[in-house]
Formats: C-alpha cells, sequence, structure tokens
C-alpha cells in the first residue's frame, strides 16, 4: 500500500511533525509539507490555477492512503491544511477528472495538541470531507503534548496510527 502523508503546521519541526517523523519510521511513506508549496485560498473565479495544488493533488492521487497531519487549533486543523481542504473545491468544478482519481481511496488523521483528549468536533471536517468526496475514512488517531516527557507516548500513537491505516 503507498501510504502519502500531507502535513499541514505552521511549525514544520514541532510536534505534530516528530510524530510523522515517528509514523514514517515504521511504514514506508511520502511526506508533503504543505509549507513546501505555495497554495493559495479558495477562489469563485479560479484566478489561482497556477499555483501548486494542481500540482500536488496529481502527486496524491498516485497512492493508495492518504494521512493528514496536522496539530489541533482552536478545536480545528491548522490554517494550511484547512486551505488545503478549501482548495478540494477545485476538484469539483475545474478538475472533475481529477478529482474522480481521489475517490475509493482510505484516509485518516493523525494530530497532535494540548489538551488531554480530542476534541470530538476536530475530526468532523475530515470525516464529511471524506464522505462527500467518495473517500473512505479510517479514524484519528491523537496525542496530547503537555510537555516534553509526554513525547515518548509518539511510538504507542504511531502503532495505532498504523493499525487505521492497515
Amino acid at each position: 500500500m503507498k501510504i502519502a502523508v500531507v502535513l499541514g503546521t505552521s511549525k514544520s519541526d514541532g510536534n505534530t511533525r516528530k510524530l510523522v517523523e515517528v509514523f514514517q519510521a515504521s511504514t514506508d511513506t511520502t511526506l508533503f509539507d504543505l509549507s513546501d508549496y505555495a497554495i493559495s485560498f479558495y477562489d469563485y473565479e479560479h484566478m489561482n490555477r497556477n499555483d501548486d495544488f494542481i500540482h500536488l493533488i496529481n502527486k496524491l492521487v498516485e497512492f493508495d492512503h492518504l494521512v493528514f497531519a496536522s496539530p489541533v487549533y482552536w478545536y480545528s486543523m491548522s490554517a494550511q491544511l484547512k486551505v488545503f481542504f478549501d482548495r478540494l473545491s477545485d476538484l469539483l468544478t475545474i478538475e472533475k477528472e481529477l478529482g474522480r482519481c481521489l475517490k475509493g481511496k482510505s484516509v485518516s488523521v493523525i494530530s497532535t495538541g494540548f489538551n488531554k483528549a480530542c476534541p470530538s468536533c476536530f475530526s468532523e471536517p475530515f470525516q464529511l470531507t471524506a464522505d462527500y468526496l467518495g473517500l473512505v475514512y479510517k479514524g484519528c488517531t491523537y496525542v496530547s503534548v503537555q510537555s516534553e516527557d509526554d513525547l515518548s507516548k509518539l511510538k504507542e500513537t504511531t502503532r495505532q496510527a498504523l493499525e487505521i491505516v492497515t
């Protein structure tokens, strides 16, 4: 199974990135850090056709499973990942054939945050988007990081994330 990780965070070397690195050490994945791409906000006139979004989607459709990695920011995904998700609208309008290439692929989420438990509202946008686009939502794996000591939980969390993927 070919697995892609789409990382969206303001801090590319933060806790979510550390979780991704532990996940990558446990399975063969390809990382796509959204900070490496110029992706504009969604606009109804599609004036942003020349940014990196469609180029990135063309790469992602080659994978069987997509893992979205984001810290919890104010009970939601990061702004970087939200812009990416907003741009999925392009796959329903100007790039329908490309959008259809995603149908049937599986997706999951790995996340970090300060709260002891992942807010219930966090995973809903991922699940609803997957349902709408015909993707198979496998679930969300979360690790609470309140101190450096909590980083030791990353390996256990990675085991949980791998169970979701496979």
